[in-house]
């Protein structure tokens, strides 16, 4: 289906597939339990999973980058991914 020839895009997926697999997952077991109470917190898990998967796609992708990118369009990447991070801390 699909040829992926670069190891680093290869991963990128994976993580976000396996991340797809733990959303899809937390929202079967809301519907099975079917309790606000017990739905919150599995929410709650998934908030310490988003932004750790973030983290990791981000890393893998800056590890692709690094040979080919401008030492500005780096320190851009790099800018805007703090802005991010900043963002999600005052909220």
């Amino acid at each position: 289906m699909f040829h992926v020839f670069d190891k680093i895009v290869f991963s990128m997926a994976a993580v976000r597939l396996i991340s797809a697999i733990i959303e899809f997952t937390a929202a079967m077991l809301m519907l099975y339990f079917g309790k606000i109470e017990t739905a919150f917190k599995i929410n709650s898990l998934l908030a310490l999973v988003g932004p750790a998967i973030l983290i990791i796609v981000t890393s893998l992708g800056l590890v692709g980058l690094a040979g080919k990118v401008s030492s500005q369009g780096m320190l851009l990447i790099l800018i805007g991914i703090t802005l991010i991070f900043w963002g999600i801390n005052k909220i």
